[in-house]
């Protein structure tokens, strides 16, 4: 088993390390983007570090996400220059330097459809070429990203072939970011940070935080513990609030539709459909590997209590739905929709009105009880807000750390083009496991039904079960279907898929 393995049985021992005594320098609550973030930070500076989380990994809001790295395009409409900047930079490092097997260039077209008035393509073809501005200040070559650009009809209807064709005058295109999974991404993050030495354990619930430690209870066994530390971070996302009463949060849901390719034409770009009536705001159909489009996003506010798994509502089902109807030849109907996500952002409260206007800025903190929280910000820049977590952290505890590694540091399953074009591995799975392609393969030589789909109409195999449960910290069923594998975003192929991760979890 290598360092960056993450097994039940290592698990087992991390937890059993940490509730015999040991005192690490730092804990973190929390084991999503943000979490994963601050855990590999730390161990790379020369910190100890234990990181839990009451269920899985990628398991709130860092898996419900719209799968994008993006340069900001939106927050440098809104004037927020800073922000903007610092989503291209992030974008830069994640696209060329941390994850090049996770983030690839993805085109978007907006056509210019009757719907889209000569003014508001302006605007928009303005904002795409500031786009290429941020790009190039974050030292982002065009070979990576390439510029916008305004296409012809014949090639909109190329790239996004369900795109209405009456009044078309052809398109506006440009190019981001796209993760091949968010929760690879948190996977990643996990396993590169227990490759540092943190101890990294799932289904472990904090009942009581301070700036000491915490008491967690095992949810696998019930058992509890009391956990010791120099210093805490608190990086619950919407459930920070929980555990640390200071912080006010205004949580928004954005939810997508799973939407089979075909009922697209099989796009090879995302689309780009501005809200009509909006000044700045689109919704996006995103092409995703296995024959899936993810089609979203709505930005709506969320009160009372904050649920495990959200829920989208008819009304956004049916905004979505009218939105891309006026850009489409034929309208889409619920009955393309093949399954829904949502998830809750941890925006800060402020005085705006919609939670759409509300800042995407984070912000870290530290209570009275010496607990550092860290909320708000966006996937993309996890990084940065990693950073800024371990500083607090470290200065209030006055720990003795290194400076922030992470913006040179490869994640696992990392490698250049060329090194990953010579790998001997199905392109899907070099897509989805970077490096680590070969060695999920190889788990059918002895038994080639494992190089099999785990059921009819899905790709996943089930080698990449088994490498979950043996080098990915998958413990249960829900581990499998739904983080680790995204089978679970259908409803009905995560059923099919069922027998298959109840025998990869028996394997071990």
């Amino acid at each position: 088993m290598s360092a960056t393995s993450l097994s039940a049985a290592r698990r087992r021992r991390d937890l059993a390390e940490l509730a015999g005594g040991t005192t690490v320098d730092l804990l973190v609550v929390g084991l999503g983007v943000t979490g994963a973030g601050v855990a590999l930070d730390a161990a790379s500076r020369g910190l100890s570090v234990a990181a839990v989380d009451a269920a899985d990994l990628a398991f709130g809001t860092s898996r419900w996400s719209s799968k994008l790295v993006h340069g900001g395009l939106r927050y440098l409409a809104g004037g927020h220059i800073g922000l903007a900047y610092e989503s291209a930079t992030e974008r830069d490092v994640l696209l060329r330097r941390t994850a090049p097997h996770l983030v690839s260039a993805l085109p978007f077209v907006l056509p210019l459809t009757p719907f889209v008035p000569a003014p508001k393509a302006w605007l928009t073809r303005a904002g795409f070429a500031a786009g290429d501005a941020l790009r190039i200040a974050a030292g982002t070559p065009r070979a990576a990203l390439p510029r916008s650009r305004r296409i012809s009809a014949v090639e909109v209807r190329r790239l996004a072939p369900a795109v209405r064709r009456s009044g078309l005058r052809g398109g506006l295109m440009q190019w981001d970011g796209q993760l091949v999974d968010d929760a690879r991404l948190v996977v990643a993050l996990a396993r590169t940070a227990a490759g540092f030495g943190a101890r990294i354990v799932t289904h472990c619930a904090v009942e009581d935080l301070h700036g000491r430690g915490a008491a967690v209870r095992d949810t696998l066994t019930g058992e509890r513990h009391e956990l010791r530390a120099r210093a805490v971070v608190n990086a619950t996302g919407v459930w920070a609030g929980e555990l640390d009463p200071t912080v006010r949060l205004r949580p928004s849901r954005g939810t997508h539709l799973v939407l089979r390719a075909a009922a697209l034409g099989h796009p090879t770009a995302a689309l780009t459909v501005p809200v009509p009536g909006e000044s700045n705001r689109f919704v996006f159909a995103l092409p995703q590997a296995g024959g899936l489009v993810y089609a979203g996003i709505t930005d709506e506010p969320v009160d009372g209590p904050v649920s495990d798994v959200p829920q989208p509502s008819p009304a956004e089902v049916g905004f979505l739905l009218d939105v891309f109807a006026t850009a489409l030849e034929a309208p889409l109907t619920e009955a393309d929709v093949v399954g829904t996500f949502a998830g809750l952002r941890p925006l800060l409260a402020g005085r705006a009105d919609s939670t759409a206007d509300l800042s995407r800025h984070h912000a870290v903190r530290t209570s009275a009880s010496g607990v550092t929280t860290v909320v708000g910000g966006k996937l993309t820049t996890y990084r940065r807000m990693a950073a800024d977590a371990v500083d607090a952290a470290v200065s209030y505890a006055g720990l003795s750390a290194g400076p922030c590694r992470t913006a040179r540091l490869p994640l696992v399953g990392a490698a250049p083009a060329a090194r990953l074009a010579r790998l001997s591995a199905p392109a899907r799975l070099i897509a989805r496991y970077g490096a680590e392609a070969p060695a999920v393969h190889a788990l059918g030589t002895t038994d080639p039904a494992l190089r099999e789909p785990v059921a009819p109409g899905v790709e996943v195999t089930g080698a990449e079960l088994l490498f979950a449960v043996r080098h990915e910290g998958a413990v249960t069923e829900d581990d499998l279907l739904d983080r680790r594998t995204r089978l679970g975003l259908v409803p009905a192929d995560r059923e099919r898929a069922v027998p298959a991760a109840r025998a990869a979890l028996a394997d071990v």
